[in-house]
């Protein structure tokens, strides 16, 4: 039903430019009653950050930016949803437009700056649905005109800790100016060990908000191992891998779009983005979970996130194309997969990491 409604909603929807038409879609799911989430096969299940993930499939941060329709989204099958990007105070983000469809390369060029109504907005809706089901979180950032970012970042986990099951600090946003230099080896660990004190200061009394960390996926190996060993040794809950690319890989059929500035993903950030995730699960050495998030647009790419180490997969920009019929085909895919191997998700996480490392995949 969900496909088949897309399918004619699609030609309408991409007949407008990218920005309105997804303004649309939330308002649309905004106005769609709340319905519980549809029950999953059990072999789907994932234990992970000592919590119960009903299926491994989440919606990757940017898509309910304001956090508008976590449960929504949720009734349409994920298994979590990750909302956001939040900063502590509102911000128009960048000129439209800043959102550009490369229909040929199945891609999407953004360059949105954090758009935001802010933390305040956020806590309040975020407070209008406690109680509820499901697996929330939310993406953190920095506003652009900020004099001390690490303390807007401290500012949201206070102030979002008992609201979200996890927190996704982020630091590689390539919309920002200066905001992946905090991927710095010194920024990271001061970043790292003030947002933990902070979480750990607010959760006291209630179970433990997870902090997360997302990475660019345009990072040096050497820049990648001083993110894990710094990561490790600051208590971050988890790894997600990764963010949108800056690089314009010389296979992009939309030449002219490409030129946009701004961050990529969708299809073409599916092989550099799995084999960074490959490469982090290799340094973490099982240590923390990993998520994968990149170019996932099918079962078999979900699938090869979580060879490569993901414990969960997150996707946003295959909706634009796919539909959200694609949250279902994907589990149902995971399932054939998982039934035709004789093998669970645990046994396959992080399987083929090294091959995939080296670009076999």
């Amino acid at each position: 039903m969900i496909g088949a409604l897309f399918s004619l909603a699609k030609p309408a929807l991409h007949a407008l430019d990218a920005e309105t038409a997804h303004q649309l879609t939330i308002r649309g799911l905004s106005l769609m009653p709340v319905m519980p989430t549809p029950a999953d096969d059990p072999s789907l299940s994932v234990e992970v950050f000592d919590k119960t993930f009903p299926n491994p499939v989440g919606l990757a941060a940017g898509f309910d930016k304001q956090c508008e329709v976590p449960d929504q989204l949720l009734g349409l099958g994920f298994g979590f949803v990750e909302l956001g990007g939040v900063v502590p105070k509102q911000q128009a983000g960048n000129p439209r437009p800043r959102v550009f469809r490369l229909t040929q390369d199945e891609a999407v060029i953004n360059r949105f700056g954090l758009n935001s109504d802010g933390l305040d907005a956020a806590c309040r809706r975020l407070t209008q649905r406690r109680g509820r089901p499901g697996i929330v979180g939310v993406n953190i950032g920095a506003n652009k005109d900020s004099v001390d970012r690490i303390a807007d970042y401290v500012l949201c986990i206070q102030r979002l800790c008992g609201l979200a099951d996890f927190l996704t600090i982020n630091v590689s946003s390539p919309n920002t100016p200066g905001l992946r230099d905090l991927q710095g080896e010194a920024f990271l660990d001061d970043l790292l060990a003030r947002s933990i004190g902070a979480r750990d200061k607010a959760d006291q009394g209630r179970s433990k908000t997870i902090i997360l960390l997302k990475i660019a996926p345009d990072i040096s190996l050497d820049t990648l191992d001083a993110i894990v060993a710094t990561a490790l040794k600051r208590g971050i809950d988890g790894l997600t891998v990764s963010n949108t690319t800056v690089a314009r890989p010389e296979s992009l059929k939309e030449k002219a779009l490409a030129s946009e500035t701004g961050g990529l993903s969708g299809k073409p950030l599916f092989v550099p983005s799995t084999k960074l995730l490959a490469e982090a699960f290799l340094r973490v050495e099982r240590k923390i979970p990993l998520i994968g998030v990149g170019g996932v647009d099918s079962a078999e790419a979900a699938w090869a996130k979580i060879r490569a180490g993901a414990s969960l997969v997150q996707f946003y920009s295959a909706m634009v194309y796919k539909g959200p019929g694609l949250i279902g085909d994907i589990k149902s895919g995971l399932v054939q997969t998982l039934t035709r191997e004789k093998t669970s998700l645990a046994q396959a996480i992080g399987r083929d990491a090294s091959a995939i490392a080296r670009g076999e995949f």
